[in-house]
């Protein structure tokens, strides 16, 4: 059943209720937008660890009450170790997703609190990073309880992870996966985030802590080195956007695959006729994905290996030339040979002087590498996964360079002054998500709760072969489904009504007229929105 949207002066939405209360408490403490998502964030690293946490990446999108919108790139490069004759000369054909191996990027993510924090400071806040990760220490420190997302996700070369010296111990009870409501504490990692609180969060890469991460991951095996560590910093870099009918929609810059979403929304505005819930809509859709990500996959890379400038194919004049490539009588072949992995947390918060946020953590596939650093309790992430070993690649593993990135927050501001901040989780299908939930509210006119807890699809790997399959939640119209398979789609419906499967999203807006906040997040979640 969709959540009651929460209509307030100030509010904040996540797929757990206890990162949203957090979130919350720093709101009415005095807190802006972007301290209450510091806070949130570290809260979610410790009680959602199959899908985020302190050893993993962020993006950011901040938009100020005045208009100014900044892009946080808070993602790792690979280790100073990590070259593709390494992997070869162990006779890996890919990066492997688990193990030391895998893990093979520096994780960003507390770069990114580090830099957000300095923005927020700019602009008048003044909380203490102590009350900012307080929560977050006592949940490691006292427990939590395991969520149900965690007990029922299902994941990727999910024996290889059980089988990595550590994780067994940590995160499973009796061989299989912790049941939902048994309490987890984390001491190390309590520890750590104490540390950090003491000393900075700087120290995670070049102090005490990076020193222990450092030996750590040189111990098990992993291509990064102490020298990698020392010389991160998270990135401001200038957002990608596309203009619409009524809006601007907002999103990151590669590596992030955020020009997919932007590709998929500018070219849908140019099938006419769409509307409501019809085959035809959610066919032009699935058709400007299959565009949008052929574009992606050609281009999206480390910036450095770019041949062609992201924002050239968000002009008027690429976005008309590409839709009308999209036969909207006839489904294109996509071929998808691969089943799309990738586990993430998306969060917003807007307060209430319009401060708006839209942020992004992951650990990539559920667990990341399984590689828990002994010392700090840290779980590795192991986005290097997404990285080729083939040198022809421009997504190619090199020293450095950062692997072409799943994680893209959107932003969105409307010509009649509001202003949306919204995400979803769901790896390489988030564009695929953004759009669904986007186009829902912004084209089809529904409401923000309705937008967000109707049924989606996605196009993922088929069991039979490498032909993508639409597969869409149970709830579907039966009239609809009928009608995209009549279009040349392969639809399989899927058990569950709500699914992880299909993303956890959400969506919070700034109304212009009486200056409320309305939240909504997604009841396939554990979370919810919270105002004040």
């Amino acid at each position: 059943m969709p959540e009651t949207p929460v209509f307030s002066t100030a509010a904040v939405a996540a797929p757990h209720i206890l990162a949203a209360e957090t979130g919350q408490t720093i709101l009415a403490a005095g807190g802006n937008a972007i301290e209450a998502m510091v806070a949130m964030a570290a809260t979610i690293a410790v009680v959602y660890p199959h899908m985020n946490g302190i050893g993993g990446d962020g993006f950011w999108l901040v938009r100020e009450p005045k208009g100014r919108i900044h892009a946080l790139d808070a993602s790792g490069p690979a280790g100073a170790l990590a070259t593709i004759r390494r992997y070869r000369d162990k006779g890996y054909d890919a990066v492997p997703p688990r193990g030391p191996d895998s893990a093979l990027t520096v994780a960003g993510a507390v770069g990114g609190w580090a830099l957000a924090l300095e923005l927020a400071k700019a602009l008048g806040g003044q909380m203490p990073l102590d009350l900012l990760i307080g929560d977050a220490i006592r949940f490691a420190r006292d427990g939590y309880p395991v969520s149900r997302s965690e007990e029922r996700f299902k994941t990727g070369e999910e024996a290889a992870l059980y089988e990595v010296p550590g994780f067994a111990e940590a995160f499973l009870v009796e061989g299989k996966r912790a049941p939902e409501g048994a309490q987890r504490r984390t001491p190390r990692l309590a520890d750590t985030l104490e540390q950090l609180v003491h000393a900075g969060l700087a120290d995670f890469y070049r102090g005490d802590v990076g020193r222990e991460i450092a030996r750590d991951l040189e111990r098990i095996g992993s291509p990064i080195t102490r020298r990698d560590l020392e010389t991160y910093r998270a990135r401001v870099v200038e957002p990608l956007s596309v203009r619409l009918r009524r809006s601007t929609v907002y999103n990151l810059p590669p590596p992030s695959q955020g020009l997919a979403t932007l590709l998929i929304l500018g070219m849908v505005e140019r099938l006419n006729g769409l509307q409501g819930e019809t085959p035809e809509r959610h066919h032009g859709l699935i058709e400007a994905a299959k565009r949008a990500f052929s574009i992606r996959d050609r281009v999206v890379a480390d910036p450095r290996n770019l041949a062609h400038d992201p924002a050239s194919f968000l002009t008027p004049q690429a976005l008309d030339r590409e839709a009308a490539l999209i036969d909207m009588k006839r489904a294109a072949s996509f071929p998808l040979p691969r089943s799309i992995d990738g586990d993430t947390i998306w969060m917003g918060a807007i307060d209430h002087d319009g401060l708006a946020v839209s942020y992004i953590q992951s650990v990539f596939w559920a667990y990341g590498s399984g590689c828990l650093l002994p010392a700090t309790g840290i779980l590795w992430h192991n986005r290097g996964t997404a990285f080729s070993l083939d040198s022809a690649s421009r997504n190619r593993l090199e020293p450095g360079h950062r692997p072409l990135h799943s994680l893209n927050p959107g932003m969105a501001v409307f010509d009649d002054g509001r202003v949306l901040s919204f995400g979803a989780m769901g790896g390489e299908t988030q564009p695929q998500f953004l759009s669904q939930i986007f186009s829902r509210y912004a084209e089809a006119g529904m409401g923000l709760a309705d937008a967000v807890e109707a049924p989606r699809w996605l196009l993922d790997a088929s069991l039979r072969g490498q032909e993508a399959v639409l597969k869409v939640e149970s709830r579907f119209d039966p009239g609809l489904i009928r009608g995209l398979s009549r279009l040349g789609h392969t639809v399989e419906e899927m058990d569950e009504a709500y699914s992880g499967r299909f993303g956890h999203a959400g969506m919070l807006v700034k109304h212009p007229r009486n200056g409320r906040v309305e939240a909504v997040h997604d009841p396939r979640s554990d979370g919810g929105s919270l105002g004040l």
